[in-house]
């Protein structure tokens, strides 16, 4: 007879979300996002956790991860963590792969604090009541309008002081339209608001520096990606070149990736839904406070509140547009970062629960 906290086999499902309007970054577009969900079960609860990775993300769920934690005890996050880790030894630890160990590792430690009746912040021991969080968006394909409105709605609608816009535009092939919208942008939110921008690794090291010492006089403070993410001498030299914060990390899989970015950033970027959830995420963040930085969260904000309160060297998590969207369609229980902070306090778990309503199917893909 089984364990009444053995896991159950987990149930996962993909659904294909249109964006409000056309996006891109530095070195991407896109019109749609696709949320992975993972579901696990143990003595009569549920924990939910997801990823934003491609449908086919589910099968490979099925196939490699589904058979490694089945059976194991719910309580023992660590040991379903290795089980995971080694059972895509062959399939490689970076991508699809960590996106599918995230989301189930999210929806356990969501399922262990149900089991305990207790919300997961305090499972997981706060260091902070209050999240701060910075307003993202700002896409390159958005007009002049588009972006103003966005940029309205955070700071002077919902007060959030900080904001990050998307530039690099085309490989950073237009680098006066970059300027032209930070310069835009700052007279939106004002001179009390900070600003941030995302190159997503459009510009060559020279051009990063050049457009950056621009940027410095419009009083941006964070340069996310400048360079490519894996050029780490390049994001060191843009760094020690400029007054800003110089970040990256998002695209982070595994602890020995942010090991090696730690001497190339002022602030390290770790996302729960790629590196591994929340176990690797908080083994990130510790790594990052032994050298002495902070860490900012990326993306997927209501997957990231209850970790980010956890741990001290924390500068904010990211409100991003796309997932803040998807996220407060797909669940109950959706944060309000009015005041520019957010409480991840609500309920058990993580507070959040997915809705089973005709209009979340209709997205429906796996």
């Amino acid at each position: 007879m089984k364990d009444a906290l053995s896991i159950e086999r987990p149930v996962m499902s993909a659904y294909l979300v249109p964006a409000d309007a056309p996006e891109a970054d530095g070195t991407l577009a896109w019109e749609s996002t696709t949320i992975v969900i993972a579901e696990v079960t143990a003595g009569g609860s549920t924990g939910t956790g997801w990823t934003y990775a491609p449908a086919s993300t589910v099968q490979l769920m099925a196939e490699q991860l589904v058979p490694a934690v089945t059976g194991l005890d719910a309580l023992d996050i660590p040991a379903a963590h290795g089980a995971m880790t080694r059972a895509i030894r062959d399939t490689g630890r970076s991508g699809a792969a960590a996106c599918a160990v995230s989301a189930i590792d999210i929806a356990l430690w969501d399922l262990k604090a149900r089991l305990l009746e207790i919300p997961l912040v305090r499972l997981l021991g706060a260091a902070r009541d209050d999240v701060p969080v910075y307003g993202s968006g700002g896409f390159t394909t958005y007009h002049d309008t588009h972006l103003e409105a966005q940029l309205n709605g955070w700071v002077h609608g919902q007060h959030i002081p900080r904001v990050k816009i998307r530039i690099g535009e085309d490989w950073g092939r237009a680098a006066s339209r970059d300027v032209q919208r930070v310069r835009a942008a700052r007279d939106v939110i004002g001179t009390r608001a900070e600003l941030y921008v995302d190159a997503s690794g459009g510009y060559a090291r020279k051009q990063a520096i050049r457009v950056g010492q621009v940027l410095a006089e419009h009083g941006v403070g964070w340069f996310q990606e400048p360079v490519r993410a894996a050029d780490l001498q390049g994001l060191a030299l843009v760094r020690d070149a400029l007054v800003c914060d110089v970040t990256a990390g998002a695209y982070g899989y595994e602890l020995p990736y942010f090991a090696r970015m730690i001497p190339a950033v002022d602030c390290l970027q770790v996302d729960a839904t790629r590196c591994g959830g929340l176990t690797e995420w908080l083994r990130a963040a510790a790594l990052a406070q032994a050298y002495g930085l902070e860490v900012s969260a990326h993306g997927a904000p209501h997957a990231h509140a209850a970790v980010a309160a956890c741990v001290p060297n924390l500068r904010h998590i990211e409100w991003f547009h796309d997932h803040v969207r998807i996220e407060s369609m797909f669940f109950d229980g959706a944060l309000d970062p009015t005041g520019g902070t957010v409480r991840p306090d609500g309920g058990i778990g993580h507070g959040l629960e997915l809705r089973r309503t005709e209009d979340v199917e209709e997205y429906r893909v796996a």
